[in-house]
């Protein structure tokens, strides 16, 4: 009696008789995928790559399965974006531009701000409840028209491009842009306690918080820290310098903010280095940052 022919589970209409080392199906050579003994049908592979841990690095972080740096790349588009926005439509940076607190009269006439509330001007920036400033100034650049003008952005985006390529691969793409994002606002901060009558701008603050977070990362991992150590002296030399025409508050503010997030992923014990942890970790500074300013605001606006 002649055996009845056997077809593949996926396609029906293909006479096969290799099964599955695994589920045992039938499978033609479409769905045959090599294995370490036989061949495994599509769906078996699929499980067994669902049952497999990803690699995480020492700070947490999954190990990225491609080299490119995405979200670097991501953040120099946006601020690029955000710069021709600026050239294309005046006021961008009166509007978004860190500000802590400024009057204004109708005519758009700026007074430096005293406390307390005065008839005809309107109090402006953080104070006033504009609080996203603390985050969309740190994505715009000084104006073609200032003396800095394009090159304030050229010099923030390849220093974002050095940096940010090797930082996003040890902390993973998560971490790395909850660190950029926290150094922004940690820089916008400072600039709010110290300046608050200054309006400030640039991706400077994030940048060395990643500045920060390089240093802590190579000593973490037991590299030689002499070209690291005259990296950081140069970035050091480059805030007290650049204080002429931008925001040393905002520089040192990101700095900080940047080294101290990085600390805490890299020197926590192991079992503190999951991603809940780190997750509550995170909301416990922004809640941080935000009693910080609550206060600054209360302190200025005369609510205390």
């Amino acid at each position: 009696m002649e055996a009845a022919a056997t077809t593949c589970y996926r396609h029906p209409s293909y006479e096969t008789y290799v099964r599955c080392t695994r589920c045992d199906r039938y499978i033609c050579p479409d769905c045959m995928r090599e294995a370490s003994v036989g061949h495994h049908c599509v769906e078996c592979v699929k499980e067994g790559q669902r049952s497999v841990r990803r690699a995480r690095s020492l700070f947490g972080g999954e190990v990225p399965t491609a080299a490119t740096p995405v979200v670097t790349y991501t953040l120099m588009v946006l601020n690029i974006v955000a710069y021709v926005v600026e050239v294309v439509r005046s006021g961008t940076v009166d509007r978004f531009g860190m500000l802590g607190a400024v009057l204004v009269d109708a005519e758009g006439g700026r007074y430096y701000y005293e406390g307390g509330s005065v008839p005809g001007l309107d109090l402006i920036g953080v104070a006033g409840g504009e609080w996203y400033r603390l985050l969309t100034g740190a994505f715009l650049h000084l104006p073609p028209d200032a003396s800095f003008g394009v090159m304030h952005l050229v010099f923030n985006m390849f220093a974002l491009w050095n940096l940010g390529r090797v930082v996003e691969g040890q902390l993973g793409r998560a971490r790395y842009l909850a660190l950029y994002l926290l150094s922004a606002v940690g820089g916008s901060v400072l600039v709010y306690l110290v300046s608050p009558e200054t309006t400030a701008v640039g991706a400077s603050g994030a940048i060395f918080g990643l500045a920060a977070s390089f240093y802590v990362i190579n000593r973490r991992l037991g590299r030689d820290m002499r070209a690291v150590n005259r990296f950081m002296a140069g970035f050091l030399l480059w805030m007290v310098v650049s204080a002429a025409f931008t925001s040393w508050e905002g520089h040192l503010g990101g700095l900080v903010t940047g080294g101290l997030v990085t600390y805490g992923l890299a020197y926590a014990p192991a079992k503190l280095r999951t991603s809940g942890v780190q997750l509550a970790g995170g909301m416990v500074l922004v809640a941080l940052l935000t009693l910080v300013v609550a206060v600054r605001t209360a302190s200025l606006t005369g609510a205390v």
